[in-house]
């Protein structure tokens, strides 16, 4: 008769369970993804609508960070992340021809608007972001500049340089180095103005006494866009479920649940991918 030793069955047991929680853990590792994208997806609350229905449908997990646009197409460039999903063109377009991104694909598009005291005191109200800027530098208004290069600061400043006044030129002008929330706070509480995405505004909750000033302006357009990182400068990188990524939310289901969410019956973005 065979005899088995308690030790062996032991040692034999923990090894099987051992095996299979490495291999689980592997698993469980290879289904998420890294995308850096904007303050604006995130405190807009579009990814917590967003990414559950990705998920649904491709089993992957998304794991977010949050940063100004130029930190997130920098964390790409780095190969710190597997997906882009940003808002400033001239720079995503450009980190795709030196090479970090595989393509730069529209997505989807919302509005800037500049938000201010509901007294208006520098008299900005109106259509013209331009007027109202070159108003505000005229009257030291206070204003709240993200200053933290996000798309939203790189389109501040443009706007400024269209007014032909320099950032910063104004004694009531403050730079946060924050993100859009913080930036948004700060102008609540110094009842300041300050330019913000429309969704995080629609999503923004301490407003005091602000309101939407400037809206309407064809410059205020606002458009987002998604990029792999190129596995050619990044061998780490998990190309394949970035692709998937990028693929279903260009696609018809993608689309649909951009355009779905909505805060208070009101859509905060708008599908534009490519056809």
């Amino acid at each position: 008769m065979m005899v088995f030793k308690p030790f062996s069955i032991q040692a034999s047991v923990k090894s099987s369970v051992l095996a299979i929680v490495l291999v689980a853990s592997s698993g469980l590792q290879a289904q998420s993804i890294t995308m850096a994208s904007t303050t604006s997806t995130e405190q807009s609350g579009l990814f917590g609508h967003l990414l559950p229905v990705f998920k649904k449908a491709s089993g992957l997990d998304v794991k977010v960070v949050a940063l100004g646009t130029g930190q997130a197409l920098d964390m790409g460039r780095r190969g710190d992340a597997d997906v882009l999903f940003v808002h400033d063109q001239v720079a995503e377009e450009k980190l795709v021809a030196d090479g970090f991104g595989v393509k730069r694909l529209a997505v989807m598009y919302n509005d800037f608007v500049l938000i201010g005291p509901k007294a208006d005191a520098a008299g900005v109200k109106g259509q013209d972001i331009v007027a109202a800027l070159k108003k505000l530098a005229a009257t030291n208004a206070s204003f709240v500049s993200r200053g933290d290069k996000s798309g939203t600061h790189a389109a501040e400043l443009r706007f400024w340089k269209q007014a032909g006044a320099e950032a910063g030129k104004g004694s009531g002008y403050k730079e946060c180095g924050c993100g859009m929330g913080p930036a948004l706070n700060i102008a609540s509480s110094e009842n300041a103005y300050v330019l913000s995405d429309r969704g995080t505004w629609l999503n923004f909750k301490n407003r005091g006494d602000l309101a939407i000033l400037v809206e309407g302006d064809n410059k205020l357009f606002n458009q987002y866009g998604v990029i792999a990182v190129n596995p050619a400068k990044h061998p780490h990188v998990k190309a394949a479920d970035a692709q998937k990524f990028v693929d279903w939310v260009v696609s018809p289901t993608g689309q649909a649940s951009i355009a779905s969410y909505k805060i208070g019956g009101e859509q905060l973005f708008f599908p534009n991918a490519a056809k």
